[in-house]
């Protein structure tokens, strides 16, 4: 048996183990549904690495190095502090710092390889990617960790304010462009996607040493709900898909133009990449849309209130919806539909950031 079977078959054993050791060992803490999202996303885990190697290897190193963490904390927060891995390494904010240098890092070496065409550039470009990639998760789990030892009742999953969704943005919208450029074999659209990451990269970096932001928070009422684990990371597949929609548009914008159309993939390719990117993004905006409804009736009794944040989300759904129905019912190609992608990352900017900052409402708990 080969190393890299023996390791699949490890992989997917682990992948049933560990929903069912955390079932065994923590159940009085979780309702029937927490359960269900635990095995879940064991399951999910094994169909997506099913068909993707590279994220078995992914998932296992995170796995790996987040345990380890975990065991040099040896349960007390001061160990943070006092261990030298954790203090340059693996502690949540050390770990997440490591991928809020090495996407910018990323950025600059996929743009060496757009202009040079050196494969060491664009390799190199891609594990770099991979590593901030994995860090990002290590930090987050981590976290998730670090928040039980502050206190059992501040524990919680770390999708839950502005700065941890701003990293989970990160993640998802770098593991979309790491599955596309693998698949696709177009590395070169990196230079154009990881912009986006290192603009949030930014924000991340402005929010935690001016505001304080990594500090962890317990959860306000509103969010202390199982909905929260399944709604936002929804969501956020797809804000990171719109992001990548409209980042490969302008791709396809400047190559139309002439400008780097001989470095970057034909028009017909960047067009049908963004289709696919906006397609999956609307596939799992809805769910979170509804998602969101099934719980905001369970936290405030209605499904729709008008809401800020809710009309935002209903005007990015029209949004996206007007555009795939131009494009499979119409038959519409071409700029227009990349300069509306452009567009609808305004809008759906605006949706996630600027609600919070300029409108007030039931979900004012993400504001800065």
């Amino acid at each position: 048996m080969t190393f890299k079977k023996t390791f699949n078959y490890l992989f997917i054993v682990s992948m049933l183990m560990l929903p069912a050791l955390g079932l065994f060992k923590f159940h009085q803490y979780m309702d029937y549904y927490e359960m269900f999202i635990l095995v879940g996303t064991g399951l999910t885990f094994i169909w997506i690495s099913s068909y993707w190697q590279s994220f078995r290897y992914l998932v296992s190193s995170v796995l790996v190095l987040s345990f380890i963490s975990i065991f040099l904390y040896e349960g007390s927060l001061l160990s943070g502090e006092e261990q030298f891995i954790l203090k340059y390494f693996l502690s949540s904010q050390s770990a997440i710092m490591w991928m809020c240098s090495l996407y910018p890092l990323s950025l600059l070496m996929y743009w060496f390889y757009l202009f040079k065409k050196q494969p060491f550039f664009g390799n190199f470009a891609s594990q770099l990617t991979w590593i901030a990639t994995a860090m990002g998760f290590i930090g987050l789990l981590v976290r998730w960790f670090e928040s039980y030892l502050i206190s059992i009742d501040v524990g919680h999953i770390p999708i839950s304010n502005l700065y941890e969704v701003f990293v989970l943005f990160c993640l998802i919208t770098a593991l979309l462009h790491l599955y596309y450029e693998e698949k696709m074999n177009r590395k070169e659209l990196g230079a154009f996607v990881l912009i986006i990451i290192t603009v949030a990269v930014g924000f991340i970096l402005w929010y935690t040493f001016s505001k304080g932001a990594d500090a962890i928070q317990p959860l306000v009422p509103a969010l202390q709900s199982y909905w929260m684990k399944i709604h936002v990371p929804a969501n956020f597949i797809g804000y990171g898909a719109f992001a990548i929609g409209a980042m490969i548009s302008i791709a396809y914008l400047l190559a139309d133009k002439g400008i780097l159309s001989s470095r970057l993939p034909s028009l017909i390719i960047l067009d049908d990449l963004t289709y696919k990117a906006i397609a999956i993004g609307f596939i799992f905006f809805t769910i979170a849309t509804i998602l969101g409804a099934v719980w905001a009736a369970e936290a405030w009794g209605g499904y729709w209130s008008w809401d800020p944040k809710e009309t935002w989300a209903l005007i990015v759904w029209l949004n996206y919806a007007g555009w795939l129905h131009l494009r499979l019912v119409k038959g519409l190609r071409g700029p227009m539909l990349a300069w509306w992608s452009v567009i609808g990352l305004l809008i759906t900017t605006f949706a996630f950031l600027g609600v919070n900052l300029f409108l007030s409402g039931l979900h004012s708990y993400g504001e800065l």
